[in-house]
């Protein structure tokens, strides 16, 4: 199996741990009950803003099931810079893995979900941003709800952020505009805390190359998200802000909070029939977590929600519980000797990811001490880490990349003759272009000399639409994931001309005593024709990890989708989704700052069904 590209020079981080903060649950037997107002699984971005902000009020009883580890004592956990490290094949991960991708070669691609408290906000990149109000404005039309809107959504990034300074302190005039974000919320968000050698060559090239304009904020939302800037990272004081870290540290001392980790959801449970005939699913069966390797599984536990199941799994989790559950498409069940309770074939339909190929260029000359020496070095690499431990500052305190940006093609490009433009609105971007001073090709080792420089480029809104399926009944058996990359004209055709464009950025004058040429045995050879380039993107595309679509927001009586405005699951009763499979169309950047303020009008909506007030705007 493929290593991971940083675990040079830093494996021993691994081994070190973090102070433990608060109590929680870690056996079954500890559950003081096993009835609840809400039982809520997952703890990863959704379901720990949707139990903290339930949890406000006193009288409404909340569980959270978590089928990973406690992310508390983990100092791998809190680093930044790290987050490549974290997966795959860790106990952080599910570990899951892709069918053979028919637009990749046939290549099966490594699926990273967070395993552990914080979910993927524990084990990500950190990468942090809304997407474009654009984005809002098509679910608030898709879905008939004007409350999903971008004019009512905004009101979420005041409750959720909090902008901190970087941990280098420096100035950031600039770099970011802070009348448009939060001070006071529950995720600390900052810009990069360490200079790289490069910054200033990327804001050169955005002076240099018209295709290549500044952005001032990279945020997206109230900003346009079109341009090139400087990355803004779920990270405070230079430690990690996940979902854990936050919002579940502020809500963790409420005796209405439980929350139970090495807890396996294995099926929702079919608890009977509402007034008005739909199937309840108030009741949830689950397991203490199996250790890796270990075939036998204790006793399944039973719990009851006297109001809500509110699935906050994952895409693929929340899909994989609903087939298992008997809620999906009848055939691909009944193939697997499941009985459907609820027909629906929109279930783990509409999957939709983000596509990444990595660009490495070797680097020489003028500041091109990159990481990758540093990482090489094993005393500069116990110094950075040693700078981390005891000031929390340095290359460890800062994510793997400082600049990034969003772009789109030309309106006059080809593609559009034949394909309708799948962005969401003319300030939305169709790819993005990620600019770091190190080695970044997934899966492989950092070469054991040279320099690098990697210009990753990323289809932001791919219009490849794939599937999750059951592989068998089996709850421990991962299901059939398959995105089905590349499979589309536009998709082909946009990350091609995403890495035609990365090819001129570093032909930039910025960069002409820096970069000594393309890394790698295609583009080495200077050849850079269109057949050429597609056939790399099939060899090293690979996963941004940010599935969602599977289980689909559409309007009351639509006859596709699974979820309503409301997010109750249609046809079911007792039963809510709240993570990034209810997005219909795939938001056109990171997704997790998206998901965190999905989950943030969830939860109103939600407190808003306890007091029987309807909640739209």
């Amino acid at each position: 199996m493929r290593s991971s590209p940083l675990s040079c020079g830093i494996g021993f981080a691994l081994l070190l741990t973090f102070p433990a903060l608060g109590i929680i649950l870690t056996q079954p037997s500890q559950l003081a009950a096993t009835t609840y107002d809400y039982v809520i699984v997952g703890a990863g971005v959704a379901g720990l803003v949707v139990a903290s902000r339930l949890t406000e009020n006193s009288s409404v009883s909340v569980l959270v099931l978590e089928a990973g580890l406690s992310d508390e004592g983990l100092m791998p956990i809190q680093i930044p810079f790290l987050g490549p490290t974290l997966t795959p094949n860790t106990l952080f991960d599910w570990n899951t893995t892709t069918v053979q991708q028919v637009g990749l070669g046939g290549r099966i691609l490594q699926y990273n979900r967070g395993r552990i408290l914080g979910g993927s906000s524990s084990i990500n990149y950190l990468f942090h941003q809304y997407c474009s109000s654009e984005d809002w404005d098509r679910l608030g039309t898709v879905s008939g709800d004007p409350g999903w809107k971008w004019q009512n959504i905004r009101q979420y990034v005041q409750k959720h952020e909090k902008l901190v300074p970087p941990a280098d302190g420096h100035n950031t005039a600039g770099q970011v505009l802070p009348a448009t974000h939060g001070t006071v919320g529950e995720v600390s968000v900052s810009l990069p805390g360490n200079n790289q050698s490069i910054d200033t060559r990327v804001f050169a090239t955005t002076q240099q190359l018209a295709e290549f304009p500044y952005n001032p904020d990279t945020s997206g939302g109230d900003n346009n998200l079109l341009g090139i800037g400087y990355l803004q990272s779920s990270a405070g004081g230079g430690i990690r802000s996940s979902s854990s870290t936050s919002y579940l540290a502020k809500a963790n001392s409420r005796p209405n909070l439980t929350v139970l980790v090495n807890a396996t959801v294995i099926k929702l449970v079919h608890t009977g029939n509402s007034t008005l005939g739909a199937p309840s699913f108030r009741g949830i069966q689950f397991v203490g977590s199996p250790a890796p390797g270990n075939l036998t599984v204790d006793t399944p536990f039973n719990i009851t929600a006297r109001r809500d199941v509110i699935l906050s799994a994952g895409t693929v989790g929340t899909t994989q519980l609903l087939q298992l559950s008997g809620i999906g498409n009848s055939s691909d069940l009944g193939h697997i000797r499941i009985s459907a309770i609820i027909d629906n074939p929109s279930v783990g339909a509409n999957l939709s990811d983000h596509l990444l190929v990595p660009n490495v260029f070797e680097v020489t000359g003028p500041g091109s001490q990159t990481l990758d020496s540093i990482l090489r070095n094993a005393s500069q690499a116990t110094a950075a880490m040693n700078q981390w431990i005891v000031n929390k500052t340095g290359i460890f305190a800062n994510s793997v990349a400082n600049n990034y940006g969003f772009l789109r093609l030309p309106s006059n490009s080809s593609i559009f003759t034949t394909t309708p433009d799948p962005a969401a609105g003319p300030h939305s971007p169709h790819w993005e272009i990620i600019i770091s001073g190190l080695f970044f090709e997934p899966g492989f080792q950092i070469p054991a000399t040279r320099d690098f420089l990697s210009i990753v480029t990323i289809l932001s809104s791919p219009t490849s639409r794939g599937t999750i399926k059951l592989r068998n009944p089996d709850p421990f058996q991962m299901p059939l994931v398959d995105p089905q990359y590349l499979t589309t004209d536009f998709d082909i055709f946009t990350i091609r001309e995403a890495i035609k464009a990365a090819l001129r950025f570093v032909a930039a004058p910025a960069w002409s005593d820096y970069v000594v040429g393309p890394f790698g045995a295609i583009f080495s050879r200077g050849i850079t024709n269109d057949s050429t380039i597609e056939t790399y993107a099939r060899s090293m595309g690979d996963s941004v990890f940010h599935p969602v679509g599977t289980a689909a927001m559409s309007g009351f009586g639509a006859t596709t989708g699974v979820v309503n405005p409301d997010l109750t699951v249609k046809g079911a009763d007792g039963l809510r989704i709240v993570d990034a499979s209810v997005f219909p169309f795939i938001p056109s950047c990171h997704t997790q700052g998206p998901v965190y303020l999905l989950a943030e009008r969830a939860s109103d909506i939600i407190k808003a069904s306890i007091s029987g007030v309807v909640q739209t705007t």
